[in-house]
């Protein structure tokens, strides 16, 4: 989960005598001492207006809780509140209830156990497990656990790591939702087992590590993975080359605090897959590794803002404009680094468009406050791709305030913002895809809660269900 970490920088203190206009060589004035009389006054405007700070913010919050509702106006954001989305969606929680603090930190729907049969994959760093929820006949879901409990999971994806037919996974482990820079983090292995998933550890002695993808990055027939290895103060890209047998040596791509996503795609059309990274904290980039083969890799810059509060929160690999490229998706609108997380105007969606040859251009497609992930489907089934974003933070102590955003293509790359929900709020992690087999997309966003000021709004594992009907 990123986190900004910052550090103030004091500027050298001037000395007195060179704060003067005078000569070094002359001497100052002499002070004057004021009068007794005059500084009893001082003395005594100064405690009137100390008092007077104390006093008059504590009466007006006395006297606000005595007004009607009404009379204190709501005051909405550009950048958090939309109209409402022109789709209708039908709202329920998965599993249990949210209970204290739930802290979801991935979604993803998956088909497990190749049934063609839609489920969804779970991270729950407050549980400190991996689930499994499968859709029961009575429109209930059943919670599966998967392997046995680990430190605050934050990523998990299927993948046959042994070649021998079943789905496993690969599990991100951060060790501590809370920023460190212990080495708490792991990279684990769910061995699929019979549809028993056994636990092994192919890193340890890290970081941090918030994000972890498979993929052959070598050309030598079996899976190896990206590692992003966020840290704190420290972190690291790591790419772990697969040795059989369940042993992997992991190889340093670039040292650097922050890196909190490593989507894997042919970026360059070359045929082989390349690794994406995106660095927050302080730095706001996205970095290329295109793979040269046989595991070599050349780093390049392909996004970098001097907003250094941008907030980039999430970065998923998707065609958006349908021309045969893949583009990333950079959302950004984390600021856990201040006490009040309000939304920001500069927090939102861009679209890292691929020109071709691994060259990306950027274009903001939507400003949208506190966004923490997004996914990406023709939610209006109109032939075009649609997206729609998570809240993380947002004005939530406001009515309205949209948890979750769709942005709608007009078809020509335009997107409009609509609030689809102003609850629950906190959402950190999103996935779409059709759960009821009626051919249409449907969402489902995890909650990550680090305090609780909006009590009557808590969710944890949510889905919306899109209608044929309009929304009315």
């Amino acid at each position: 989960m990123p986190e900004s970490a910052y550090s103030g920088i004091t500027p050298e203190r001037r000395s007195n005598r060179a704060s003067t206009n005078l000569p070094m060589s002359q001497p100052s004035p002499p002070a004057v001492p004021l009068p007794a009389q005059a500084r009893e006054r001082t003395s005594r405007l100064t405690w009137i207006l100390l008092a007077l700070a104390v006093l008059i913010p504590i009466g007006i919050a006395s006297g606000l809780r005595y007004l009607p509702a009404s009379s204190v106006p709501v005051i909405t954001s550009q950048v958090s509140h939309f109209p409402p989305a022109d789709l209708a969606f039908d709202q329920r929680e998965l599993g249990p209830t949210p209970g204290f603090r739930p802290r979801i930190t991935h979604v993803r729907i998956v088909d497990l156990n190749k049934d063609a049969q839609p489920e969804v994959l779970v991270c729950d760093a407050q549980r400190n497990r991996v689930f499994l929820y499968r859709p029961l006949p009575n429109s209930a879901w059943e919670e599966i656990p998967l392997g046995d409990e680990l430190n605050s999971p934050a990523a998990a994806t299927p993948v046959d790591l042994d070649g021998d037919g079943d789905l496993d996974l690969v599990v991100a482990g951060l060790g501590s939702v809370m920023p460190t820079d212990e080495t708490v983090g792991r990279v684990m292995w769910l061995e699929n087992t019979g549809g028993v998933f056994v636990n092994h550890i192919l890193l340890d002695d890290v970081r941090r590590v918030s994000d972890v993808q498979p993929a052959d990055l070598d050309g030598d027939g079996d899976i190896d993975l990206a590692v992003a290895v966020f840290g704190y103060h420290h972190g690291e890209i790591l790419w772990m080359e697969n040795k059989g047998g369940g042993r992997f040596r992991d190889h340093q791509l670039l040292a650097t605090q922050g890196p909190s996503h490593v989507p894997i795609a042919d970026f360059d059309g070359d045929g082989t897959p390349d690794i994406a990274a995106l660095v927050s904290q302080e730095h706001e980039e996205v970095w290329l590794f295109k793979n040269r083969g046989k595991g070599e890799f050349t780093p390049r810059m392909v996004y970098q803002t001097l907003n250094f509060d941008l907030g980039g929160a999430g970065l998923i690999t998707t065609d958006l404009d349908r021309d045969g490229n893949l583009d990333l998706l950079l959302v950004a609108g984390d600021n856990l680094e201040v006490n009040r997380h309000y939304p920001q105007p500069w927090h939102g969606c861009l679209w890292l468009k691929n020109v071709g040859g691994g060259q990306f251009d950027t274009h903001r497609i939507a400003t949208v406050g506190g966004v923490y992930a997004a996914a990406v489907a023709d939610f209006d089934v109109d032939g075009d791709n649609d997206v729609v974003l998570a809240c993380m933070f947002n004005d939530w102590h406001r009515a309205g305030a949209a948890s979750l955003v769709l942005l709608a293509n007009d078809g020509r790359q335009n997107f409009s913002p609509k609030t689809i929900a102003s609850r629950p709020i906190y959402l950190a992690t999103i996935t779409a895809g059709d759960l009821n087999g009626d051919g249409r997309p449907d969402v489902v966003a995890g909650s990550l809660y680090l305090d609780t000021p909006a009590p009557d709004r808590i969710g944890r594992l949510t889905a919306w269900l899109s209608r044929k009907e309009p929304a009315r």
